[in-house]
Formats: C-alpha cells, sequence, structure tokens
C-alpha cells in the first residue's frame, strides 16, 4: 500500500523535544510530543498574532518546522514542500527554504523568531510541486527541516491573514 498524506505529519522544532507551542518554533530539535505535530489549519498553530507594534513598524518571523514520513516500511520518493496557497493580503507574504542540514539532524536555534535569519537558507516562494522545494527521499520514520518566513511590511492594516503549506511525493505500493 502506498504512504498515505496522513503518513506525512509537519512537527514543530524546539528547544526541547517536547515542544507542542508553536511560539518556541524557530529551530532546534523536532518535537517528539504528541502536541508538536501540527493537525489542522486552525490559526495560530504555526506563530502568534502580529501585535499593532509589529504592524505598524513591519516585522520578518522565521519558524522552523520538519517533515517526517511516519509510514512504516516505505519511502517517500521525491518529495517537495510548496506554499499552496498564500496570504490573501498584499502587506504579507510567506516565503520557505530547505537548511542544510540534511535528514534526521536538528536544523539551526535561532535566538528568537525575529533575527538573526537561519543561515545559509534560500527562501523563495513556489507555488506548486513542479515549482517546489526537494526535500530528497524520506524513507520510513525519517524527516527533513523546513524554514518558513512569514513578512509583514511597515503599516500593514490588521487582518486574520494564512498560508498553507503543500508537500507532495511518491512512493511503491
Amino acid at each position: 500500500m502506498a504512504i498515505s498524506s496522513s503518513q506525512i505529519h509537519l512537527i514543530y522544532s524546539g528547544s526541547a523535544a517536547s515542544n507542542t507551542n508553536a511560539n518556541d518554533s524557530f529551530g532546534g530539535q523536532i518535537s517528539t510530543a504528541a502536541g508538536g505535530v501540527i493537525t489542522s489549519d486552525q490559526l495560530n498553530n504555526d506563530m502568534d498574532d502580529i501585535t499593532s507594534a509589529e504592524a505598524a513598524s513591519g516585522v520578518t518571523i522565521y519558524h522552523a518546522y520538519y517533515y517526517k514520513n511516519t509510514n512504516s516500511s516505505l519511502t517517500y520518493i521525491a518529495p517537495k514542500v510548496y506554499i499552496q496557497s498564500n496570504t490573501a493580503t498584499n502587506e504579507t507574504e510567506s516565503y520557505i527554504g530547505i537548511p542544510p542540514e540534511l535528514k534526521n539532524v536538528s536544523v539551526q536555534r535561532l535566538t528568537t523568531e525575529l533575527t538573526p535569519a537561519p543561515t545559509n537558507v534560500t527562501f523563495s516562494a513556489p507555488a506548486n510541486y513542479a515549482g517546489g522545494l526537494a526535500l530528497l527521499d524520506l524513507p520510513s520514520t525519517n524527516y527533513r527541516g523546513i524554514w518558513v518566513k512569514y513578512v509583514v511590511d511597515a503599516s500593514a492594516s490588521a487582518v486574520l491573514d494564512a498560508y498553507t503549506l503543500g508537500i507532495q511525493g511518491d512512493s511503491n505500493p
């Protein structure tokens, strides 16, 4: 049987393996806690609200997550990550980047979610699988980090805003 989408998990990074807090997800080790898996598109499950002060001055936020293949035997072949739907306003934008760390290695831990930017990561906004960023094959139980860069322009309006990540790959039956 092929790998199902429910077997590819998006998981928080953090300062501890027990992290279940999106606001601590600015690099570090993969969360091994059940609550560290992002299971829905609920608002704020990946970062906190932008304050009025942040919106007034503009802010760039960096968060790191991991995609993990939880299938017990199959390899997720040629997976790519992309931004399935980007933010709805022209005052905000989301970008993604692949860190230099390879599979099953913790990504760089930032001092805060604001600065500095992760090193050796190039950000882009691919909108589909064809333009997506390659993660490398993910054998059973392996994971690979990704970075999200969320940019709020100075003088941005207060608005509910969201983006959706997509991942697509293949597996042998």
